[in-house]
Formats: C-alpha cells, structure tokens, sequence
C-alpha cells in the first residue's frame, strides 16, 4: 500500500501542483506538438523516481510516464467531442489511477483486487447512494405541490440546490457515523446563516416555510439513513 501511495502523491503532484494552467491551454492548443507536453511527463519521469528513490524500479517509472503520454494524448484530440469537459477529465484521472494500482499491487494484482471487492462496506455504500440523488427525487415528490407556488429566482445557478442537498446529506451522514451529533447542529446554522440574506430580501412568508420544510425533509432522511445504517452495520 505504501509504494501505491507513493505513486499516488507523484501523480498528484505532476498533475496538478506542477502543471501551470498555461501548460494545460498550451497542451489543447498545440496537441502533440506541444513542448509542455513533454516537459509534463518528464516531471512525472523524475517525481516517480524522487519517491520511489529505488533505481532498481527505473522501469515502472517509465512505464508510467509513457502511459500518462498515451493517456494525455488520448484525452487531448478525444476534448473536442465532449460538450462537457468534465467528463474526459474524470476519464483521464481514472485510467491514471488504474496504470498507478497495477504498477503498486503487480505482484498479485488479481488477489489484491479480490481482497478489496470482499472488504467492500455494502451497507455504507448504500446509504451513501441514497442519501444523494435518490433522496433528492424523494424530496422533489414530496415537496412537488409546494414548488409550483413559489416564485423560481432565474438566477441561481443551474441544479444548485439538488447539489447543496446532496452534500448536506452526505455531511449529515458522516456525521452520525462518527457519531459528532454536535456537528449537524452546526451545519444547520451554517445553512441558516447563508440563507438568512435570500429570505430577508424576498420577504416572502411562502419561500421561507418552502425552504424550512425542505432542509428539515433534507436533514430528516439523512439522519433516518445514518440510523439505519448503524443499526444493521
């Protein structure tokens, strides 16, 4: 585990603490042609070599710094077909991720992996699924009479409050594990003082009763999921 970790904080480091955000632009502009390409990888070259500092393991560094080639390559000419550039990001730290624990676990990669499936919290894992997006569209039906009477502001960001919901939740839910009930309350009135601007200036009784129910209906199924799941853990 020691040596994936190693690997793991070379990477991190080559990709985002020594990539300048102009290496990036230059990088999508110029494709293969640009120089901080390769500058790119062979910071990756000497990051490797720095942590694992074994020269006997010379090869594993650079197969990883040909694979981070191929795989940057790859995600650069594959950009202009995503709409959301988000999307082969996540793709491109995945697959460096995957070159990273089959370098580290090589030895017995099929064992390892295995070991890890088994060792998977089912029930965490569950919880966690339905605290974010299922139980926004619980919420959305549930509260679905109440929303076509409030008065929508056109200038939130897209989806913003399904996203806050589902964080919240995933706090809220942490939080019960490690069982720091005093953390929830905090958050609650982190949540309230942030809301507290929105609500003074609408000055609208309707939206201030929408937004009480829904954090309490949001809180609500989180802490419902948390005690379910310490209960059959």
């Amino acid at each position: 585990m020691m040596l994936f970790t190693k690997l793991l904080l070379a990477h991190l480091l080559g990709d985002f603490l020594f990539q300048p955000t102009k290496w990036v632009v230059h990088k999508e502009a110029n494709k293969m042609a640009s120089k901080y390409l390769y500058l790119h990888i062979l910071i990756h070259f000497g990051l490797t070599m720095l942590l694992l500092w074994d020269i006997k393991l010379w090869w594993w560094a650079v197969i990883i710094a040909l694979s981070h080639y191929m795989i940057d390559l790859s995600k650069i000419y594959a950009n202009s077909y995503f709409k959301n550039k988000t999307i082969p990001f996540f793709i491109d730290q995945v697959l460096h991720l995957i070159v990273l624990y089959c370098c580290a676990f090589n030895s017995d990669i099929i064992g390892h992996t295995v070991g890890l499936i088994q060792e998977i919290n089912w029930p965490l894992v569950t919880a966690v699924v339905f605290a974010s997006y299922p139980s926004s569209i619980i919420m959305a039906k549930l509260l679905e009479g109440m929303s076509d009477r409030i008065e929508l502001d056109h200038k939130s960001l897209p989806n913003a409050g399904k996203y806050i919901g589902i964080i919240e939740r995933l706090f809220v839910l942490i939080f019960i594990i490690l069982g720091r009930w005093e953390a929830i309350g905090l958050l609650i009135t982190a949540k309230s003082v942030f809301r507290f601007n929105d609500l003074k200036e609408s000055n609208s009784r309707k939206l201030t009763e929408y937004i009480l129910i829904g954090t309490l209906l949001s809180f609500g199924l989180a802490i419902l999921t948390g005690l379910i799941y310490l209960g059959v853990r």
